[in-house]
C-alpha cells in the first residue's frame, strides 16, 4: 500500500464498487462481492490489490502478476492469470484513474498546522539541529542530528531527514524519506504530486502520485530542481548523486549511485539511470528508458531509446558521439559549398 505517513487510504471497495466506479465490465467469472483494500503496480500487487494493464510494455507483468484484479484491454484479457480477476475496459488507464481516486480521495492534500507554532508538536527534532525563521515542519516528521534547514522552508507530515542534512530556504519536502548528509539548495521542490493524467477528449483524469520520493546518503541536490513523487513505485535517487540546478525529475524515474545530472536536463517517468552516469545541460531523455551504468549524454542530447552501458552519446536523436560528430562536420561541409 501507499505509505501511510503520507496517504490516508479509504475502506475496501468491492469488484462490482469498483468496477462501477470506472465505469468497467467485470470478466466472465468473477465474484462481484470480492473486496479489495488497495491499488498497486503489476509487479508487487498481491491478492488483496487491484492494478491496471495500459502500456503493453508491461504485458510479461501483467502475465505473472499476483493481483487479485486488474484493469486491462478486452484484447489482453486473455493473458491474465488464472487467479486474477479482470474488469474490461477500453481505456484501462483511465478507469484506473477513478478507482485510485476512489481509494485516495485526499491524495496531494498538504495537512500543516495552521496555528502560528511552526514546529507540529509530534514532530522530533534531533540534537544540534538550527531551524531558521518562517519554517513549517508537519505532524510526525522527523528531523536527525545536526541538520540546518533554512528560512520559510516546508517539511511536510512524515517527511525524514537522516542525519547531517542541509535544507536550503525556500525548499518543500513533502511525501520524501532523506538519508543523511544531503543537500538540497534554495527554491527546490521534491515529492510534489508527478504529472500524471489519463487524456481524454471528455477531460483529462488525474491519476493520484501515490509513491515517495527516497533520496540516499551523500546526495546533492542543486537550487530550484524539482523531484516529483512516484505514482505507486518509489522515485529513487541512489547515494552520491549529485543534481544541477533547474532539473526537473519526473515520477518512478530511478537514478543511480554517483551519477551526475547537470542544469536544466529533463527525465521523464519511470526512466531508470545507471550508477555513475554523467548527463549534459539541458539534455532530455523520455519515458521508459533504461540508461546503462557509465553511460554520457552530451548536452542538448535528445534521449528516446535504451544506452548501453558505457556508452556516450549526443546530438537528436541521441546517437554514439563520433557518429553524430561526424554527421555534423559533413553538414558543415555541404553548406560551405552551397554557400560558395
Amino acid at each position: 500500500m501507499a505509505d501511510p505517513r503520507f496517504f490516508s487510504v479509504s475502506e475496501p471497495f468491492s469488484i462490482g464498487e469498483l468496477a462501477e466506479v470506472a465505469g468497467a465490465r467485470i470478466g466472465d467469472g468473477v465474484d462481484p462481492d470480492a473486496r479489495l483494500n488497495d491499488v498497486q503496480p503489476l509487479d508487487v500487487a498481491t491478492s488483496d490489490h487491484i492494478s491496471f494493464l495500459d502500456n503493453t510494455r508491461y504485458v510479461k507483468q501483467f502475465s505473472t502478476s499476483r493481483a487479485g484484479a486488474c484493469l486491462v484491454h478486452p484484447d489482453h484479457a486473455g493473458l491474465a492469470p488464472d487467479t486474477m480477476a479482470v474488469l474490461l475496459s477500453d481505456k484501462p488507464y483511465r478507469a484506473y484513474a477513478r478507482v485510485a481516486a476512489a481509494f485516495y480521495p485526499l491524495a496531494g492534500v498538504l495537512d500543516l498546522p495552521a496555528s502560528p507554532i511552526t514546529i507540529d508538536e509530534t514532530a522530533e527534532i534531533g540534537n544540534g539541529c538550527t531551524i531558521a525563521t518562517g519554517t513549517v515542519i508537519g505532524a510526525n516528521a522527523i528531523i536527525g542530528e545536526n541538520c540546518r534547514i533554512g528560512a520559510n522552508t516546508v517539511i511536510g507530515p512524515g517527511v525524514t531527514l537522516g542525519r547531517d542534512c542541509v535544507i536550503g530556504s525556500n525548499v518543500t519536502l513533502v511525501c520524501c524519506l532523506l538519508g543523511d548528509r544531503v543537500t538540497i539548495h534554495a527554491g527546490a521542490q521534491v515529492g510534489q504530486s508527478g504529472f500524471g493524467f489519463a487524456p481524454g477528449l471528455e477531460e483529462h483524469l488525474t491519476i493520484p502520485q501515490l509513491g515517495r520520493v527516497v533520496i540516499e546518503d551523500d546526495v546533492g541536490i542543486g537550487a530550484n530542481t524539482t523531484i516529483d513523487r512516484g505514482s505507486g513505485p518509489d522515485t529513487v535517487i541512489g547515494a552520491g548523486a549529485k543534481i544541477d540546478n533547474l532539473v526537473q525529475i519526473a515520477h518512478n524515474v530511478k537514478i543511480g549511485r554517483n551519477c551526475f545530472i547537470a542544469s536544466l536536463v529533463g527525465v521523464s517517468g519511470s526512466t531508470k539511470i545507471g550508477d555513475f552516469t554523467m548527463i549534459g545541460g539541458q539534455a532530455g531523455l523520455a519515458g521508459h528508458l533504461h540508461i546503462g551504468e557509465g553511460a554520457r549524454i552530451g548536452g542538448q542530447s535528445g534521449v528516446i531509446g535504451n544506452i548501453e552501458a558505457g556508452a556516450t552519446v549526443g546530438g537528436f536523436p541521441a546517437r554514439p558521439m563520433k557518429e553524430w560528430l561526424r554527421g555534423v562536420a559533413v553538414l558543415r561541409r555541404i553548406a560551405l559549398k552551397k554557400v560558395k
